[in-house]
């Protein structure tokens, strides 16, 4: 099973994303995660990616599908993968169509999940991570320690309210459009409710897929 996940930032689609990476035991594939396995590998792909960061360019789309090729096609991937972050774009969008024929493999959905933005404003707004090990915390203040490792929570620069408002803007003018593209395509698109805990998402997700 191959599933794209889309969703503004906040959305909750990479926790989702894990939840059913474990219920289906199949990967999920980051393409932040996908880039620096490659860049620590030297392959071909991840020296190009790592020239065009080292410039500060972004890492061109043609790099970013020939890396999630080489993941897709990988033994760890045979039976399926989520894609979390892969698809921000419609030239992305048509590149990982691209890639999925020439590797004679469906993509089975595309999980949208949707939530108000000043509901996300107020979430992310809220939330403090690890600074180090990155763990996300909600409720919980700057300077408090990390249950996980005794690391101390902060606040990104990027939640506070008019980042997140600026982060929002851009979800919608660059990603937005992918919706409209699997639409008129007649991608597997399917809408989730993000509103709610993480198991009343995570039930509504799953209903979406038929599980």
């Amino acid at each position: 099973m191959i599933l794209v996940l889309l969703g503004p930032p906040g959305a909750g689609k990479g926790t989702q994303g894990e939840k059913l990476a474990e219920q289906l035991g199949i990967p999920k594939v980051a393409t932040g995660d996908v880039l620096r396995a490659a860049v620590r590998e030297q392959t071909p792909l991840g020296l190009a990616a790592k020239a065009a960061m080292d410039r500060g360019d972004l890492v061109p789309d043609d790099v970013i599908l020939g890396i999630m090729k080489e993941a897709l096609d990988s033994p760890a991937a045979a039976r399926g993968a989520i894609l979390d972050g892969v698809v921000r774009t419609v030239p992305q969008a048509e590149g990982l169509s691209r890639v999925l024929g020439e590797l004679g493999r469906p993509l089975d959905a595309v999980l949208l999940f949707e939530i108000q933005d000043e509901e996300l404003v107020g979430r992310l707004s809220g939330r403090t991570v690890c600074e180090k090990c990155q763990t996300p915390y909600a409720g919980l203040e700057p300077g408090t320690t990390c249950a996980k490792c005794g690391g101390t929570l902060v606040r990104r620069k990027d939640d506070e309210p008019e980042a997140v408002r600026n982060r929002l803007k851009n979800y919608h003018a660059q990603t937005a459009p992918v919706i409209g593209w699997y639409e008129r395509t007649g991608g597997p698109l399917r809408r989730v409710d993000a509103l709610g805990s993480m198991e009343d998402v995570l039930a509504r997700a799953r209903k979406a897929l038929g599980l």
